[in-house]
């Protein structure tokens, strides 16, 4: 049996583990603090964790040394919630022959203490702070699901998408624009689509953000001929998988994943980049965009999932 830690920042992890998870041969618990999918595949558990980011009564742990002088990037002292969490995942340690981290650096110091061989799914960025250079060495294989050149106990399988290999729903639709993506607390994203949308009166817009979401906007995707959309990792992936042409607003994140991803897009040719601002020229980059004729094959996003599945076998077969 195989575990699989699936971190509940976004529902980016849980997506990727629901695309490679029907590759993955045999039976896998997922451990993690968000709700259980309605749609789990079948032969895998869900166990539910605690929080270890909620306010307990004693304040922000944010507050509470959750780096260990920056050995760690969360370990709260004195948090009820994440000593639950992690006694949880221990307690069910030794019964998996391998476990899947995605991400986290404490889950990945835990399984390897517990003597359980480690498949890491890793983020792109600047990631040569001390806990994601410890969490590397304690892994026995990183799994980077963007494109790249394979080292050392690093595999690239390229973007994995949920709709690698679904036929197209339809073809774009001239002059209409999809906008995917935006948090609930992104104003700058909010404010800069909206200035997109006012300053556009050509063009049709489609908005799905945190309010107006979609579980499934394969359609959406296929139908626009502008997607815009910021730099995460699956977002990318499904754009790649639906072949459009897209123009991508990098944002705010750790490491500077996104600006890492926006920078090998551009390189490529395979969308037009950006920084969300108020001031941007949206007839320029919808033209631009509409010029393009990405060759989105470069993102290896057909045969990804298969190629994290196999890795992540690869590491239980050793164990």
């Amino acid at each position: 049996m195989i575990g699989w830690y699936v971190h509940h920042h976004g529902m980016g992890h849980l997506t990727r583990m629901l695309a490679v998870r029907p590759h993955v041969p045999g039976p896998v618990t997922v451990l993690s603090s968000l709700p259980r999918p309605v749609d789990l595949p079948a032969d895998t558990e869900w166990v539910l964790l605690e929080r270890d980011d909620a306010d307990e009564g004693g304040g922000d742990p944010a507050g509470a040394e959750p780096t260990a002088s920056g050995l760690l990037h969360w370990a709260p002292v004195g948090h009820g919630g994440h000593a639950r969490r992690l006694a949880a995942i221990a307690a069910l340690l030794p019964s998996f022959e391998a476990m899947v981290v995605d991400v986290s650096v404490e889950v990945t110091m835990l399984a390897r203490l517990l003597g359980r061989r480690v498949a890491l799914v890793v983020q792109p960025g600047e990631r040569i702070d001390e806990p994601h250079v410890l969490g590397r060495r304690l892994a026995d294989l990183a799994i980077a699901p963007w494109p790249g050149d394979d080292g050392p106990g690093l595999v690239h399988v390229g973007g994995i998408s949920r709709f690698a290999g679904r036929s197209r729903a339809s073809e774009p639709t001239p002059s209409r624009v999809l906008a995917l993506g935006g948090g609930a607390r992104d104003d700058l994203w909010r404010a800069t689509i909206e200035h997109a949308m006012e300053g556009t009166p050509g063009w049709e817009w489609e908005v799905l953000d945190h309010e107006r979401w979609s579980p499934d906007p394969w359609a959406s995707l296929c139908g626009a001929e502008v997607v815009v959309t910021a730099a995460g990792q699956n977002a990318i992936a499904d754009v790649a998988a639906a072949g459009a042409r897209a123009v991508v607003l990098p944002r705010p994140r750790p490491f500077d994943e996104q600006e890492r991803t926006a920078a090998a897009l551009a390189r490529r040719g395979l969308a037009i980049t950006a920084h969300a601002s108020a001031e941007l020229d949206w007839t320029d980059l919808l033209a631009r965009a509409r010029a393009l004729r990405p060759d989105w094959s470069q993102w290896r996003v057909d045969g990804a999932a298969e190629r994290a599945a196999a890795a992540i076998d690869g590491v239980r077969r050793t164990a």
